[in-house]
């Protein structure tokens, strides 16, 4: 198992220093352990360059295999741990950037406080890793705005909420814009692959080709401090407000009806032993959503 999962990283990364990085172990010692993986199989899984490391056409094969068995050998420690009374052990969670720095300073405290057994392993990505990563049990269930629609996940709606508008503090008696007006307006998204800069174009009916022209930002963060310098308007969610625009010179409007909103919720695999104890969680986020 071990040999198995050192390889897996490796055929992830398609690195040596990377993937040794994420087993925390030495690159040498990474090296042996695939070594001695070959020695054991008899054939060689991984082509040596100097800057990169390919799989072997067997490589590729025995990399899909590897990861179905590491896969059913954490369902089947899910499946002992889905029979004890309290969550406990290892929880690997992911979420989408436009959610976790306003969502799991709380959520960590109270999943803490009710499951002092629990070893929260958070990890914040774009929709698209997360899926991958859950699709590929290398998480356990993840936080992200839905629908997914990923056959072999099973979806959790945990509460609505909606966007808001930010300007620039001299803007904030001016009448508030609706959908068609901002496409007329310098509109400021996030960069390409965060899911809510795809719903922010679709409330606005703006097609991608067109939003490549518009400026971007790395997060919710760059955009508010963006318009606070003036240089255009944006679209944050709701639960980003109170922290996002403390300190910016901006000034916060509600759009007009039908306002845009988003549903966040949870999703884990189909299989996964544990959907009775992630159903908890579900209940406790959607208190504080609700509380929020």
């Amino acid at each position: 198992m071990k040999h198995l999962r050192y390889f897996d990283a490796l055929a992830r990364h398609g690195h040596f220093g990377r993937a040794a990085e994420s087993c925390a172990i030495s690159q040498p010692a990474l090296s042996v352990q695939i070594r001695e993986l070959e020695d054991l199989i008899g054939a060689p899984l991984v082509e040596r360059g100097a800057r990169q490391t390919h799989l072997t056409h067997l490589g590729s094969q025995f990399a899909t295999r590897a990861r179905a068995i590491l896969g059913a050998v954490d369902e089947l420690e899910d499946l002992a741990r889905a029979t004890q009374a309290q969550l406990a052990g290892r929880l690997r969670i992911g979420v989408i950037p436009t959610i976790a720095p306003y969502v799991l300073p709380g959520l960590i405290k109270e999943l803490t406080r009710r499951y002092p057994g629990l070893d929260l392993r958070p990890r914040e990505a774009v929709t698209q890793k997360l899926i991958e990563d859950l699709i590929e049990a290398r998480l356990d269930t993840a936080i992200v705005a839905l629908p997914i629609s990923e056959p072999s996940l099973h979806e959790v709606p945990l509460f609505d909420e909606e966007f808001v508008l930010v300007r620039p503090l001299a803007d904030a008696d001016q009448p508030v814009p609706d959908a068609a007006m901002l496409q007329e307006m310098k509109l400021l998204l996030l960069e390409e692959g965060h899911c809510f800069r795809d719903q922010a174009l679709s409330f606005c009916k703006m097609s991608p080709s067109v939003a490549r022209e518009m400026m971007e930002g790395s997060s919710l963060s760059t955009l508010v401090q963006m318009v606070g310098a003036g240089i255009g308007v944006t679209l944050i969610p709701e639960m980003a407000a109170p922290i996002e625009t403390r300190s910016a010179q901006v000034s916060l409007a509600r759009m007009r009806a039908p306002r845009p909103t988003r549903t966040i919720g949870m999703v884990w695999r189909k299989t996964n032993p544990l959907a009775g104890q992630f159903t908890q969680i579900a209940d406790i986020l959607r208190d504080m959503g609700g509380a929020g």
